[in-house]
């Protein structure tokens, strides 16, 4: 490939970026609405005792201990058909999407590996339990 070539490849690769990350954005909610929100609905609320609402709430998780693992361990999470990097970049972006008030000042965002390793143990039957200790835990930090 000439000099010239490869040098307006990168021009283009450039001047695409911010159009990339703006994509980004685009390409989450997307996939949100086709692997999540036919239970958590297009506005995070809940759909009935099974599906509890995420919104307002679901950062809230990463305050207390073994929640950040629960976010990816939800069967619906954890066995969604994304690649490990998209189910990262969607877990990210529901939380600043839906929670960001409760989204903790020294959050690091999932990476592809992380949740690799959590949606190797997805949870079962004990999903609803699970969940009920984790939000003891939140009322009991909340008072």
């Amino acid at each position: 490939m000439s000099s010239r070539v490869h040098l307006l490849l990168v021009l283009a690769l450039v001047q695409a970026s911010p159009t990339v990350l703006a994509d980004d954005d685009a390409q989450n909610r997307l996939t949100w609405m086709l692997q999540c929100q036919g239970c958590h609905r297009a506005d995070g609320t809940a759909t009935g005792d099974e599906v509890p609402a995420i919104a307002g709430q679901v950062s809230r998780f990463l305050h207390v201990d073994g929640g950040r693992e629960f976010l990816v361990r939800v069967p619906g999470v954890a066995t969604a058909p994304l690649g490990d990097a998209d189910l990262a970049a969607l877990v990210n972006w529901m939380l600043a999407e839906f929670d960001p008030d409760h989204l903790p000042e020294s959050f690091t965002p999932y990476e592809a590996a992380e949740v690799a390793a959590l949606r190797t143990r997805p949870l079962g039957p004990e999903v609803v339990p699970e969940r009920q200790r984790l939000m003891t835990q939140l009322k009991a930090i909340s008072k």
